[in-house]
């Protein structure tokens, strides 16, 4: 006999750790170190059950989000006996991770009521990126050819024992990175971000009881799965395919495919990756958690933005991504940028299949890059070692009645610019421009948003990096919608102007300018010469 679900006390408790996994993010932003995290707000909070499955994802980074249960699940099984006050650290992608600078820190929540023996209640996760962990180049997102180039590689180790940091591994951690001031204190608040969703779980706990807080988890995981099954059974059945490419992995000029093949019968469908490209020299390689995570975050997308975003989700969706390949690399693959940039092109190759199935519910592709740029040096100001990391807003794609956004983070990234007052104060730096790309949105019946210029004077030598895509493939329309104007990528010295490739290391001197001109989201839709 199925137990009896108050339909009320289940909006409370979805809200309840909804707020669990907000006031962890808004703890972790305000205590935070780098610019990265307290401005650009490159960090996910989530809260899991005595499982691992997620209960609730904070409003933060999709990427980040839908690829942590895996960080999870490699927590539990590293340390089957967690004991309260402890906190694993990990960030390796071949363990439950997904690029080097993604710290992942998983703190278990004991409360009176569950049965000794049992274990922890619940988990929260915080997961940060952290300006550089090492490696070959400032920033850590450099081009690179294998992981042990891109920075410190952490499997799941104890960063908290009773509630005590240990020293020895955080020394570790601290010796393998160039800003260690920076990343102790980003680290830091990643852990009172933790503690504080413990403190709101316990509350939560105390005010409901343990067993009902266990019974309503149970029940909004069973409530996803309905709400995505409900979705799934309103798809015409039917085999969608579809395939986009990546510019290049930055060693070869050859494009790399991702191809997608969505399977819909009746409640259930099958995402396949089978015939997208071998995995690759260059460092746009994924591993599996970010491609269940672009699943998961696509096909959320169709729902309502009340369902609770739960691990029930991805009951009713088999997900396919061959070993091997560049949607499930193996070691010792690099992957700094398949977690930004791969993430993106498979969003976008699965949206082009869904919109042959709901045309009216997909739009045109968005800007399918997060432009990363990376430098780092020595500060003339001070004397000290900085390094910096952004991303960098691009056009959103037009849809079904509505023209794209302007100059805004899509899909996969949630973030933020830095605010250009903050930019030069901490580094030694000048924007030089920062403006809405005109014009670069596709055309049609909608218009795709427009991308942005984005121009760096270095006042310092450094070295520098750029991790950037569609700077040869234009972001697709849609119904007869136009393209977006591909990315653009500027080095300016001494009067002259070199165009770069979209993936690139290079030493700038004091003087140089770095234009970055983003790409805009496709047209949705012909065009009609009466539409203003």
């Amino acid at each position: 006999m199925t137990a009896r679900v108050d339909p009320v006390r289940l909006e409370i408790l979805k809200n309840l750790f909804h707020s669990v996994a907000e006031e962890m993010g808004a703890a972790l932003r305000r205590s935070a170190f780098s610019p990265n995290i307290k401005e650009r707000r490159d960090y996910s909070c989530a809260v899991f059950d005595s499982r691992g499955q997620a209960l609730a994802m904070g409003d933060h980074m999709p990427v980040h989000l839908g690829s942590m249960p895996m960080s999870v699940a490699a927590a539990l099984a590293a340390f089957r006996s967690l004991a309260p006050g402890d906190i694993v650290a990990l960030n390796d992608p071949y363990a439950g991770g997904t690029h080097l600078p993604d710290i992942t820190l998983v703190l278990p929540v004991f409360v009176p009521g569950r049965a000794q023996g049992h274990g922890a209640a619940f988990y929260v996760a915080s997961r940060a990126h952290h300006a550089d962990v090492g490696g070959a180049q400032a920033g850590s997102m450099a081009l690179a050819q294998e992981i042990y180039a891109e920075g410190i590689r952490i499997p799941p180790v104890k960063l908290c024992r009773d509630g005590y940091m240990d020293r020895d591994v955080l020394a570790v951690l601290l010796a393998n990175v160039r800003t260690p001031a920076e990343r102790q204190g980003d680290l830091t608040a990643q852990i009172a971000a933790c503690r504080t969703g413990a403190r709101r779980l316990e509350e939560i706990v105390a005010r409901y009881g343990f067993r009902e807080v266990a019974a309503y988890a149970r029940h909004l995981l069973d409530y996803s799965a309905r709400m995505m099954r409900a979705t799934l059974r309103g798809i015409p059945p039917g085999r969608y395919a579809a395939e986009d490419f990546l510019d290049d992995d930055g060693i070869s000029a050859e494009p790399v495919r991702i191809r997608v093949a969505i399977t819909v019968r009746g409640e259930r469908a099958r995402v396949d990756f089978t015939g997208s490209a071998p995995q690759c020299a260059g460092s746009i390689n994924a591993v599996e958690a970010i491609t269940v995570s672009a699943v998961y975050y696509a096909f959320r997308c169709l729902l309502d933005e009340q369902v609770p975003a739960t691990a029930g989700l991805l009951r009713p969706i088999e997900v396919i991504a061959p070993e091997g390949t560049v949607v499930n690399a193996r070691p010792p693959a690099a992957v700094a940028g398949g977690n930004v940039e791969t993430s993106q092109r498979i969003v976008d190759t699965l949206l082009r299949a869904l919109a042959q199935a709901v045309p009216r519910l997909v739009p045109a592709a968005s800007q399918g890059t997060m432009n990363n740029v990376s430098f780092g040096g020595i500060d003339p100001r001070t004397g000290s070692v900085f390094a910096y990391y952004e991303t960098i807003a691009g056009g959103m794609g037009a849809r079904p009645g509505r023209h794209g956004i302007s100059g805004i983070h899509t899909h996969m990234t949630n973030s933020l610019n830095t605010p250009v007052e903050v930019f030069e104060h901490a580094y030694p730096v000048r924007v030089a421009r920062y403006a809405l790309r005109r014009g670069s949105g596709g055309a049609g019946e909608w218009r795709g948003g427009d991308g942005i210029v984005r121009e760096i004077e270095f006042l310092a030598p450094a070295e520098a990096s750029l991790l950037c895509e569609r700077r040869r493939i234009g972001p697709y329309g849609l119904a007869g919608g136009a393209p977006g104007a591909r990315g653009k990528n500027t080095l300016l010295r001494g009067g002259r102007a070199r165009q770069l490739p979209s993936k690139v290391s290079l030493r700038v001197e004091r003087g140089d300018r770095l234009r970055i001109e983003t790409p805009g989201g496709g047209g949705w839709g012909k065009k009609r010469k009466e539409r203003k």
